[in-house]
């Protein structure tokens, strides 16, 4: 089980693909090889005991499917039951040593809640707040978007004061998260939601203030919006 097989079995798999329109939809320079996600995702699930250097070595390629490819692996392993806690923090050590490489929409939301949220849930959240100062993009995504399984485990202190941090973010893929995480954890708590709205629906972005509301009623969403 190593990085090469995986990488040859997901080459197997391409097809030909618009270069440039999906390093707009994806926002990068990265190459594509034309790899559908769902069997991107399958091939992950085979891998999913592949060693952490070989995960690196993964996440290192020029190639988008590879990193989604190792994230996957890196997701699905993280959220397993089985997983150890000290397989849990090699994980964590390997992503935040390669976070930069992590610098997609799509590349961020695979895995950040379950090997960042997840490996933080027993342990001080600084790293979020030191992502969320960072000033790359998706390292504040990172921040915010680990705290999904936080809100799935009912815990919403991080979502809140994370999303008051960021919900003037000049970076929409930040604001579009905030909003998202916001929704989420007022699921759990609309009380909170609403004063979240009420601080700061005058002055936040548009689009986080579209995805915070999006389950709330048409006069309540009127109502918020009007004070824009």
């Amino acid at each position: 089980m190593t990085a090469a097989a995986f990488t040859a079995r997901l080459r197997a798999l391409a097809t030909p693909v618009d270069q440039g329109r999906q390093q707009d939809h994806f926002r990068t320079d990265a190459e594509f090889w034309g790899v559908r996600m769902g069997s991107v995702f399958a091939l992950a699930k085979e891998f999913i005991g592949l060693p952490i250097a070989e995960i690196d070595e993964l996440l290192r390629s020029p190639v988008h499917e590879v990193r989604v490819g190792a994230l996957s692996v890196m997701g699905k392993r993280a959220s397993a039951k089985k997983t150890t806690e000290a397989d849990l923090a090699a994980l964590y050590a390997l992503y935040m040593a390669r976070i930069d490489l992590i610098n997609t929409w799509d590349l961020v939301d695979l895995c950040a809640h379950h090997v960042v949220g997840r490996h933080l849930a027993d342990r001080p959240r600084t790293p979020l707040y030191d992502l969320a100062a960072s000033p790359d993009w998706w390292k504040r995504r990172i921040a915010i978007f680990a705290t999904l399984h936080f809100i799935r485990e009912g815990d919403l202190t991080d979502t809140w004061a994370l999303a008051d941090l960021l919900a003037h973010d000049p970076h929409d893929l930040v604001q579009k998260t905030v909003g998202g995480l916001a929704r989420e954890a007022g699921k759990h708590d609309p009380t909170r939601l609403h004063t979240f709205l009420d601080t700061h629906a005058a002055t936040a972005p548009k689009v986080m203030l579209t995805q915070a509301m999006e389950h709330l009623d048409q006069p309540t969403k009127a109502a918020y919006r009007a004070r824009r």
